[in-house]
């Protein structure tokens, strides 16, 4: 399981640069080009380490181990529900 608290750390702290991005395009502070560049990286990234967890989390129900599951392209896991 160590492997899944590395993947919800690394959530956590996309989702909180994506949170200042956000409050500092609210502000008007910096550039909007820049913070909608980063916050599409960002929200790539977060689909990719959802969609991990996710696999890992299936594996590990079936019996299966987690550490099978593989990073997928951000082009495949972007759209998917949650």
């Amino acid at each position: 399981m160590s492997r899944d608290a590395s993947i919800l750390t690394a959530i956590s702290s996309l989702v909180g640069e994506e949170r200042e991005l956000r409050t500092q395009h609210v502000k008007s502070r910096g550039d909007p080009a820049t913070h909608s560049e980063r916050l599409q990286k960002l929200e790539a990234e977060l689909d990719q380490c959802w969609d991990l967890l996710n696999q890992r989390r299936a594996l590990r129900a079936v019996g299966a181990s987690p550490d099978a599951a593989k990073l997928r392209p951000a082009s495949q896991v972007q759209g998917y529900l949650r």
